[in-house]
């Protein structure tokens, strides 16, 4: 195949909103202006990086519903200026009437039931996950947190042509499928949103307002756990009044390596994103990586064959860790990733020939993710979403939010690829209150006992290399922030086994000597949207919001 002809360079990508900005002392950065205003807004009301997670988690919800929830989950990393690090982990997790073989037909064929409609749902983790935070590091009162998406949601905000044609899109399917509250909230009943049209979400301003009340009680029990059973009943879901008053978020020590002169601090599973990072950045060769430079067929090939390894790895090894030992230790060995780099060539290797290098025994790309630094030095990195975009399609009657579909992160076939062709194992089976597998990746950076970046992207299983190939042309190839979010990305997941690039990304001469080393490339129009803070001891704070799939993103500050 041949590659669209253009010089390889930083500006083979165009960014349709904001690019970077520089700001003395606190910046969030996230998929939408108005939800990277509220979090300064709280910031600039006494708050910290935790409070303002906690608002631009929940405007997120009201601006960005594709990704930004109530009815999703995700991870947050969070590191004080003091140098404490921890993790929360509010990843959805299965019901309890959830079985192994749920999305299964007569004949043992997957179904599209794991995607789309009611029984594709787990329990949402985003309410209990943010009040967790901020119980533990929160500054100024929750209710103060809330306050900006509450009124975002009241008052409403003003469409893009973008959100208002991915609504129309997204009403039509709530029509054919009986998701009725999804055309009536979204579609307006057949009266189709526009562009300059005013969005108000009366229904989910309630559920906030709850939520800000009565705290996690407000949405797992009370008013709007009864709407979410009803509607879960409505579609024949799983999802119990005793699931959503059981759910609980957990506290885990983030993983931690070196790369360079940075301390690396990462998602533990159930998130892969973290291992995996950590695995690519301890096998790859920074000196050799410097030497072939920065979008050489040479650097490509060289990220490229290490992706392969470390994802044959996840293939196997990465599940929930409180349903199946995660070897991390050996994972993480470094004598195990030399091993691993050891029979790399200058030959692209057949991914029929990459297994798992240890023993063994008998997510779509619609996530969002927002990077916090505040004035006092502590930061958030948060990744969260519904799994596909706009999630199961399905918005709760009464409730004014949509539910997630992330039981497709499950192996509902083990060996079988899910919707972003990942194949996953018998240790990510289904299993009552289980939590599926995730690749994302909020990721922290320090350097002499400060923090240096914050990082993390949505893109589904692109996630990982998104996040791996930004700390990688900041750190080691020397690009400034925005050349590190510009930069033309590639992604390698094992199988299938194929490079996907940026179509604006590669010069033919590149495309055809990666070629020439046996690798198979293909296209696509964008890879993630990565949000990156970088910290400059000198100068404040550069932010850098990517924008490549939509035209809504903001960066804010003081």
């Amino acid at each position: 195949m041949s590659l669209p002809l253009l010089a390889l360079g930083l500006m083979s990508l165009t960014l349709q909103g904001p690019a970077t900005e520089k700001f003395a002392k606190a910046a969030v950065a996230s998929d939408h202006v108005l939800a990277s205003e509220a979090g300064v807004e709280v910031l600039k009301a006494g708050g910290n990086a935790v409070d303002a997670a906690v608002a631009t988690g929940f405007a997120l919800a009201v601006t960005f519903p594709a990704a930004g929830n109530l009815g999703g989950g995700g991870f947050l990393v969070f590191r004080s200026a003091t140098g404490e690090s921890m993790t929360v982990d509010y990843r959805e997790t299965a019901p309890a009437l959830a079985t192994r073989n749920m999305f299964l037909d007569g004949v043992g064929k997957l179904t599209d039931r794991s995607v789309l409609g009611h029984l594709a749902s787990g329990i949402p983790g985003t309410p209990a996950g943010l009040w967790a935070a901020h119980k533990r590091w929160g500054k100024i009162r929750w209710k103060q947190c809330l306050a900006p998406a509450i009124r975002l949601a009241r008052k409403g905000f003003q469409l893009n042509h973008e959100l208002a044609t991915e609504f129309a899109g997204l009403a039509e399917e709530g029509r054919k499928k009986g998701f009725l509250e999804t055309y009536r909230v979204f579609g307006r009943s057949g009266n189709p949103y526009r562009a300059g049209d005013l969005f108000k979400q009366p229904e989910l301003a309630e559920t906030l307002q709850r939520i800000a009340d009565f705290g996690p009680d407000g949405f797992y029990k009370g008013r709007t756990a009864e709407l979410l059973v009803a509607e879960i009943k409505r579609g024949s879901g799983l999802i119990s009044a005793e699931d959503l008053a059981n759910y609980k978020p957990v506290f885990r020590e983030p993983l931690t390596g070196k790369f360079l002169d940075y301390e690396v601090v990462t998602m533990p599973p159930p998130s892969s994103g973290g291992i995996i990072l950590l695995q690519m950045l301890g096998m790859i060769e920074p000196e050799k990586l410097r030497s072939e430079g920065f979008g050489s067929s040479g650097a490509i090939h060289s990220m490229v064959e290490v992706m392969k390894r470390c994802f044959a790895d996840r293939a196997v090894w990465m599940a929930d860790p409180d349903f199946f030992p995660v070897p991390v230790e050996k994972l993480l060995d470094p004598a195990y990733l030399r091993q691993r780099r050891a029979n790399i060539s200058d030959r692209a290797t057949p991914s029929a020939d990459i297994q798992t290098g240890l023993p063994t025994s008998a997510e779509h790309e619609e996530t969002t993710h927002f990077s916090i630094v505040d004035s006092e030095g502590n930061a958030v990195s948060n990744t969260y979403t519904l799994n596909g975009g706009y999630g199961s399609k399905v918005t709760v009657t009464g409730a004014g939010f949509l539910l997630n579909n992330e039981m497709d992160d499950f192996s509902a076939k083990p060996g079988t690829p899910n919707m972003f062709g990942l194949v996953q194992g018998e240790q990510n089976a289904i299993q009552p209150g289980k939590r599926p597998l995730s690749s994302m990746t909020p990721t922290l950076l320090v350097k002499e006992g400060k923090i240096a970046l914050v990082v993390g992207s949505p893109g589904g299983p692109t996630i990982i290399n998104t996040v791996f190939e930004t700390i990688v042309n900041r750190t080691l190839f020397g690009l400034s922030a925005q050349s590190s979010v510009s930069a033309p990305r590639f992604h390698h997941q094992w199988l299938p086994d194929e490079i996907s690039i940026e179509a604006l990304g590669l010069s033919k001469d590149v495309a055809t000597a990666l070629q020439s080393r046996g690798h198979k490339l293909r296209t696509r129009t964008a890879q993630g949207s990565c949000h990156l803070i970088v910290v400059e001891p000198q100068t404040g704070l550069r932010a850098v919001g990517c924008d490549r799939r939509q035209s809504t993103a903001g960066l804010a500050g003081y």
